[in-house]
């Protein structure tokens, strides 16, 4: 599998040299070769990176797309393994290092480089989804006394080991204080001799702190168009920078998992297709285990009406429709509820204003579905397509008006759910639809047969 041969042209019948499959990676982009090594098994995956030139390797490594990259590396020999590291962006080397166990941290960090060794003791320090995880220490950064041509120069220097050279950063010589950002553009169309002061443009930088959310830095991208943000101390200083390349991967990854939520699952950190079996009915049984104990309060519920469906079957024809009313509308409210928030559009304190927005708006969607169940009810006993009885207006009525109150109850439920969760310090994705739709379902049949007792009490019950 490891050798390619390719014929030298149509009239001459020799090959050429056999390439192997390192060597034809190291030949196309970064992106194609982690596309077809993500399709490897992880052994072949190891092999082929150790035969691959090291400039090239580094490169698909660097890449988050790669799939396995700390196995991958954790598979290679110790010295290549750490040549590789060093030669890494920093950030990508502690995203690395969160995977590695304890015991392959303590074999691949000696004999790092001295500059790597300390960014990662510096940004392994900081939790997961903050600026500080995800920042390098990889920029550009002058002193105020600089000119541009001085900065050019530095640029000219350390240009292959900084991770962006797009933003200069400039700090006061004594305090290393930032002081202000400059934009390649604006330096490289100064005049030569023009202080690096001058150059940028006279306002505040736009800051973070390392314990920033990531969803706060990602805003924060969002609103002032930012290709990098520094990250700063308490003291104001520098200590790194988020690029909006990391940005990206990061909500990436979020949306992922929040989609998933939605679904009522766990999230995996595997592409589909390399979850193992057993992983995947971890991921999946354990909701499915809460959402099945709490449909069993749906059961509760009809048998505490048994007496009712018994004098009345007719009702059991529209407990499917009830319900999926119910935990539709319930979905709806969830997923933008959620939306709303992630996005900052609502605070916490913001409840009540969404819980008098939803009631009405529950109101006039469930008369509306409302309206739609009777018509149907209707229709299907004049034309003769089925008899519900000689109490069929009021069977109608109960339908339509429980479909009022359950869609109502629905929408109220589920935009409320999402500030409960954030209230509690969860997730707000993890109220998932599936939960949303459990809830609504048991109390919307509480719903349906109470209203059924008022409407058909001394009819049909």
């Amino acid at each position: 599998m490891n050798d390619l041969r390719f014929p030298t042209g149509a009239d001459n019948a020799e090959l050429a040299p056999v390439l192997t499959l390192a060597e034809q990676l190291a030949t196309m982009h970064a992106a194609d070769a982690i596309e077809l090594l993500n399709e490897l098994e992880l052994s072949e995956s190891i092999e082929i990176l150790a035969d691959m030139p090291h400039e090239h390797a580094v490169l698909i490594l660097d890449q988050p797309e790669l799939h396995d990259a700390a196995s991958i590396i954790k598979g290679l020999p110790a010295e290549t393994a750490r040549q590789l590291l060093d030669a890494m962006s920093i950030d990508r080397v502690t995203d690395i290092f969160h995977e590695f166990d304890t015991e392959t941290r303590a074999r691949l960090v000696v004999g790092l480089g001295p500059e790597t060794t300390a960014a990662l003791r510096k940004l392994l320090r900081y939790p997961p989804h903050t600026a500080g995880s995800l920042m390098t220490t990889e920029f550009v950064s002058v002193p105020s006394t600089w000119t541009a041509a001085q900065t050019l120069q530095h640029i000219r220097e350390v240009e292959r080991s900084r991770e962006t050279i797009y933003a200069i950063y400039v700090t006061d010589p004594a305090t290393k204080n930032l002081l202000r950002v400059v934009t390649l553009r604006r330096l490289i169309t100064s005049e030569p001799d023009a202080s690096i002061m001058s150059v940028g443009r006279d306002v505040a930088p736009v800051t973070v702190a390392p314990l920033t959310d990531q969803e706060d830095v990602a805003r924060l991208f969002r609103k002032h168009d930012l290709l990098a943000v520094p990250v700063v101390n308490d003291s104001d200083q520098i200590i790194g920078i988020v690029t909006v390349d990391d940005v990206i991967d990061a909500m990436t990854q979020e949306m992922t998992e929040d989609t998933l939520k939605f679904g009522g699952m766990e999230a995996p950190n595997k592409p589909y297709m390399q979850i193992g079996f057993v992983q995947m009915l971890r991921k999946r049984a354990g909701w499915l285990g809460v959402l099945f104990l709490s449909e069993m309060l749906t059961a509760s519920a009809m048998q505490h009406f048994e007496g009712e469906l018994e004098k009345a079957v007719v009702l059991t024809l529209f407990i499917p429709l009830i319900m999926s009313s119910g935990g539709n509308s319930g979905s709806q409210a969830t997923s933008l509820l959620i939306r709303a928030l992630a996005l900052q559009e609502l605070r916490l304190k913001d409840w009540w204003r969404v819980a008098l927005r939803e009631i009405p708006t529950g109101l006039v969607l469930g008369s509306f579905l409302g309206l739609i169940g009777v018509v149907r009810i209707t229709t299907w006993q004049m034309l003769g397509l089925y008899d519900y009885g000689q109490h069929w207006p009021l069977v109608a009525a109960t339908v339509g008006t429980a479909l009022v109150g359950i869609v109502t109850f629905g929408s109220l439920a589920g935009s409320m759910l999402p500030f409960a969760m954030q209230k509690l310090g969860f997730d707000p994705a993890s109220a998932s639809a599936p939960f949303v739709a459990t809830l609504v379902d048991v109390t919307g049949l509480v719903i349906y047969f109470s209203i059924a007792l008022i409407i058909l009490s001394g009819t049909l019950l």
